[in-house]
Parts: C-alpha cells; sequence; structure tokens
C-alpha cells in the first residue's frame, strides 16, 4: 500500500483513481516493492487513466450504472463469506463465482486499452488521452472548445456596461477573484486597459485587445497556481498599486503599458514545474536558456509569440522605438519576477531610494521590476478568505513537483516536500523574511501603502503563527521539524 499510495502521490491522484505503470519498451507492469529503480537512460511513465467517476456529474451518472464500488464489494464479500463459512462450514458455489466475477473485473481495470469509465461505453479509437502527470482531471493545455467556449462568453457580455462600483473595487488589492469566470476576468482586463487610457494613448485597436486576451488565456495551463488566475491576480494588483499611488502623475503612459502588460504575461505557458526542476531535469528550456531563468525566458518568448502576430499585437499602431522601448521594458519586468534575482533586485532598489529620482531611467526601471515583483507574491496582502485559497493550490503545485523528483529521483526542491511542510511553515518564514521586507521597501517611498499591503501582511504573519502553534501542540515533533529556512520562494 505504501508503494500505491506514493506512486498516487505523484500523479496526483484520488483514492479511487486508476493508475498504469509503463516501463521505457511502453509495457504495463505492475506497481509493486519490486520495481527496478529509475534511472535517467530508462525513466518510468506513470499514467492516470481513469479519474474518480464521482468528480464529474458524467463520471456520478456511470457510477450509478455500475451500481456499486469495486472495493466496497469486495468487502461484502468477505463479510459473506465468513457469515456462509460460521453457517455452513464452507464456501458456496454462487460465492465463489461471485469473488472470480470480481476478479474478473478488476483484470478488465487493469488491462483495458486507452481506459476510462468511458473506455466501457465509449469507442475511443482517437487514442489515448494523455493527462498532465499533475493535474489530471484537466489537459495541460487548454482545448479549443475550452478556449471556444469563454470567447463566446465573452462576445456576449461586450455590450454589457461595467458599474461604477465594480470599476473602483478593480482598483484594491481586496478584489476577490474567486467569484470570477474566466470570461469575465477577461472583461475586467479589458477595463483595466481602458481605465488606463491606453486604448486612446496608443492607439489600440478594441479587436486586438480582444484577441490579444485570447491568447493569452489560451497560453496559461490548467495547473493549481501559475494559471489563468493567477494572472488576473498579479495584474489586478499591479492595476490597484498604480491607482493607490498616484503613478500615472509620477511615470510615464508607456511605463504603465510596460508593467501591465509584463503583469498579463508573467507566467506564461507555466507548467507547474520551478526552475530548479527544470535545470536538474535537463529540460527542454533548461537546455535552450542555458540554465539562466528558462521559466522567465519562456514566459517572454511566448508573450512575444503574441504580440508577433498581426491580429493579436496590441503595439501594432507604435512607431518602431515605442515597440524597442516597450520589449525591452517587458523583458526586464518578466525576468525580475525569478525569485532567484530576489536579493539582488531588492538591495539596488534599497541603495537608490534615499534620493530616489522619478525622471531617473535606472531609479525607474527598478520601480517597476520592483511592482511586478510585488504584484506577484501579492496573495497574503489579501483578504484571508481570497489569500488562504491560493495557498492551497501553491502547496497542490509544490507537492506535485516534489513528489515528481522522487520519482526520477532528483533533488527534492526545498520547501515542497509535502512529508515536511504544513501550510504556517510554508508561509511564516516566507512573510517574515521576503514578503515583509520587500513591501516595507515599496512602503518607505509610497507611505500610503503601509494599511494597503503592509497591515494585511502582519495579519497573515498572526494568522499562520496561531495556526503553527496550534499543530505544534498537536505533534509538538513534526513541527519542530518542518519549520522552515527564511528564504523560500513563493513563486518562480
Amino acid at each position: 500500500p505504501a508503494v500505491s499510495d506514493l506512486f498516487r502521490s505523484a500523479a496526483e491522484a484520488g483514492p479511487h483513481d486508476i493508475l498504469k505503470l509503463y516501463n521505457p519498451k511502453g509495457n504495463i507492469i505492475n506497481i509493486c516493492p519490486g520495481l527496478e529503480p529509475n534511472s535517467p537512460a530508462s525513466c518510468y511513465r506513470l499514467e492516470v487513466v481513469a479519474a474518480d467517476c464521482n468528480s464529474e456529474p458524467l463520471g456520478a451518472e456511470l457510477a450509478g450504472a455500475l451500481g456499486f464500488n469495486l472495493s466496497s464489494m469486495e468487502k461484502r464479500l468477505q463479510g459473506l463469506e465468513k457469515k456462509v463459512l460460521f453457517a455452513a462450514g464452507e464456501t458456496p458455489a454462487v460465492v465463489l463465482e461471485m469473488k472470480k466475477q470480481v476478479d474478473w473485473f478488476r483484470e478488465k481495470l487493469e488491462s483495458v486499452e486507452h481506459l476510462s469509465w468511458l473506455g466501457f461505453y465509449k469507442d475511443l479509437s482517437e487514442g489515448p488521452h494523455q493527462p498532465s502527470p499533475f493535474y489530471h482531471k484537466r489537459s495541460l493545455h487548454k482545448t479549443r472548445e475550452e478556449v471556444e467556449r469563454v470567447r463566446e462568453k465573452v462576445l456576449q457580455m461586450s455590450s454589457l456596461e461595467v458599474s461604477e462600483e465594480l470599476r473602483q473595487n478593480l482598483k484594491t488589492p481586496t478584489f476577490d477573484n474567486w467569484q470570477w469566470e474566466d470570461a469575465e476576468i477577461m472583461v475586467l482586463l479589458q477595463v483595466m486597459f481602458t481605465d488606463l487610457d491606453f486604448i486612446s494613448s496608443f492607439n489600440i485597436e478594441p479587436e486586438a485587445l480582444q484577441h490579444f486576451l485570447f491568447e493569452v488565456y489560451r497560453r496559461y495551463n490548467n495547473i493549481p497556481f501559475h494559471n489563468f488566475k493567477h494572472c488576473f491576480c498579479v495584474t489586478q494588483m499591479m492595476y490597484g498599486l498604480i491607482w493607490l499611488t498616484d503613478l500615472r502623475n509620477k511615470l510615464e503612459d508607456i511605463d504603465l503599458l510596460i508593467m501591465m502588460t509584463s503583469a498579463v504575461c508573467h507566467d506564461l505557458d507555466h507548467t507547474g514545474y520551478n526552475n530548479a526542476y527544470q535545470i536538474n531535469a535537463r529540460t527542454e528550456l533548461a537546455l535552450r536558456y542555458n540554465d539562466i531563468s528558462p521559466l522567465e525566458n519562456h514566459h517572454c518568448a511566448v508573450a512575444f509569440q503574441i504580440l508577433q502576430r498581426r491580429e493579436s499585437n496590441i503595439f501594432r499602431n507604435l512607431s518602431s522605438d515605442q515597440y524597442k522601448r516597450i520589449r525591452e521594458g517587458i523583458i526586464k519586468c518578466i525576468l525580475a519576477t525569478d525569485m532567484t534575482r530576489h536579493n539582488e533586485i531588492l538591495n539596488k532598489f534599497k541603495s537608490v531610494l534615499p534620493a530616489f529620482d522619478f525622471t531617473n531611467k535606472e531609479h525607474k526601471d527598478l520601480l517597476m521590476m520592483i511592482l511586478i515583483k510585488v504584484s506577484d507574491i501579492s496573495n497574503e496582502a489579501r483578504p484571508m478568505e481570497v489569500a488562504e485559497p491560493w495557498l492551497d493550490c501553491l502547496l497542490q503545485e509544490f507537492f506535485n513537483q516534489s513528489d515528481v523528483e522522487k520519482l526520477e529521483g532528483l533533488p527534492v526542491s526545498p520547501f515542497m516536500d509535502r512529508d515536511k511542510v504544513t501550510k504556517p511553515s510554508s508561509q511564516i518564514g516566507f512573510i517574515r523574511f521576503v514578503l515583509l521586507p520587500l513591501f516595507m521597501e515599496l512602503a518607505n517611498l509610497f507611505p500610503c501603502l503601509e494599511q494597503h499591503i503592509i497591515d494585511p501582511v502582519r495579519k497573515a504573519l498572526d494568522y499562520y503563527t496561531e495556526m503553527d502553534k496550534a499543530l505544534g501542540r498537536q505533534q509538538p515533533k513534526t513541527a519542530a521539524r518542518t519549520r522552515p529556512e527564511p528564504s523560500k520562494p513563493e513563486t518562480s
């Protein structure tokens, strides 16, 4: 059971999901303690071939049609067999026949090609679905149907007016992203670009903006944390900071456009595995970018692939000099979100703060990098009911990665091991030694931010400290063992 549980964790599979393990030749093999060790040259392939039936309406319907659960049926049979043996002294033929049918059903589950619950009823001749190992209940990349469904909803909403109350709420760090669907989020992103006067200032055609946002939506993957909703939260926090600090009167419009576009694009095509994994696993991205911020370089590249196409190029009416400046700025901002550069960027910002000059390009560049960094890791500045679900998503993504690292024999990334990390232990050091110092330096330049982003973060620190104490009272040894070092990065 321990081996099965390890594989189930690695695949982020539910208790009733069915796994298949393939050897390097593509043959199905049993998951058992006697497995030969993995090696870089001969990797096993783990696949979730049937998700929990009860997680989807159709699955629930099929589960009802089957009318039983295999494991519970086995238990009932064992109980019945004991009663019959006690009464009759031998196992009747009918019970033996039932046991035989259960064994046959299990064998069918383990050997049916392209298995899913639908596989018993539907021809899957188009080929096996290859789910992501860390988010298997949806395909990693968005399907065409998924994108078209959202596109239709956006077009239906294009004639609707956004209320003044919503426009004002959108400018605050307390905004609750969980209330909004993806289509509505795209409309809100359009509202932000419009209300900052980008449409008129840079002659951005509404159709181009809409097409750009569709492409951005399509290129954010179905993963627990670094998804389209995260992109929205980072952009909305950046938007809020622009209004709270009156940056419209301190920076040029083109700088604001750079920051907002960078926020929208900053995690494009993230697959849920951080830079440490990319480098240790020697992935294509790590090889392409020579181990230098492979993810952030990829996010930039995908952004400019989208902007390369005329129909989704929101900068197509700008001069070449303006485009060059925007491209340079976006690259700087997105590359600044690599947390391995955190201390370098923060120390440079601190060094210019005493004599900060909004007309000095170096000072402005540092401020823009700090603003996107703050926006990227700003969840704990939001109300607890908004922030805590994001921590659950983040830990799910972290645990998925560490499970895969264990299976592949790679170094396990710090602060990602589900056996060592708890919710409070993951946040206390991070808030104290990363978030607060960063936020406080920004508040030194903009004192009004104290109440908006620093006070909520202090409350979050108190909340997780109390939670850690409560866990410590229940499991003192575990709590002591899992308390993290202070440098844990929240995102990559």
